[in-house]
Parts: structure tokens; sequence; C-alpha cells
């Protein structure tokens, strides 16, 4: 993967709001691949106190879209679809992996898939990108 790839999306990480509102954190990124992790605090609970489906749901599109723009250029999300298997358990570290599985100049499918720390399966997401053939607009950011 390219250096300044990997540097400026995990800088973007750091300073994006949306991450930081969710705590989530960019552990592990590679060409097509990437791994998120995030702590199911208390203000992730539903209304049964099990962790909302939109804060894992929130977990997979990190995972999803940091992998998807790893090759340097934008790519925009054109379909999830995503499957809750488990419950988190309060205070568990879930962690999202997605892993590109076909890629076309256009379009590219990924395997997203989260687990908590005893590697229980918690969802799974089957994902696809539109590649729009432009270069990500901040990689310039990380040339000055």
């Amino acid at each position: 993967m390219d250096k300044k790839v990997r540097e400026a999306i995990q800088r973007r990480v750091l300073e994006e709001p949306f991450a930081r509102k969710f705590g989530l954190k960019l552990t592990g990124l590679d060409l097509g691949y990437s791994r998120v992790e995030m702590i199911f605090t208390p203000d992730l609970e539903n209304i049964f106190g099990m962790a909302h489906g939109g804060a894992i749901f929130a977990l997979i599109d990190e995972a999803f879209e940091t992998a998807s723009n790893s090759h340097g250029t934008v790519a925009v999300a054109l379909n999830m679809m995503v499957n809750y298997v488990a419950a988190a358990t309060p205070g568990s570290r879930l962690t999202a992996e997605a892993r590109e599985i076909c890629a076309t100049r256009r379009t590219a499918s990924y395997d997203i898939r989260v687990h908590d720390q005893e590697s229980r399966l918690i969802a799974f997401c089957s994902a696809m990108v539109y590649r729009k053939g432009i270069p990500l607009p901040f990689l310039q950011d990380a040339s000055e």
C-alpha cells in the first residue's frame, strides 16, 4: 500500500468528528483491508441495554470506508447488507475487519465481520463500492 495514502487516511480518521463521537480507532490498514475497533460503552446502548445496531453499523462502515479508499481513489458505497448475529456484551471491545474480495475498475465488493474480544461473531456485512476514478482529495494535504 502506498505510504502517503496510508498516512493520509490514518490522519483523516483521527480528525473525523464521527469517528471520535463513536470512539472508532483505525488499528490496521492495507490495500483493500482495514481493521477498526470500538469499545461498547453505555452511551451506545439501545432501549434494551444492548449495543445499538446503528453503533455496530458505524463500526462496520468505518472499516468499509477505509478499506475501500485504501487504493488512493474515491470509493463510495453502493450497497451494504448487514446481518446481526449476536449481542455484544457491555464494555466489550468490538473489532470490524473489512476485506476486499473482488474488484473491477469501477466497483469492488467487501466482506466485513465484527467480532468481540473473545472472537465471537457479532455481525457480518456484504458491501459494494463504486470507484469514482479520482484521487482522494485530502492526498494533497498529505504532501504539504
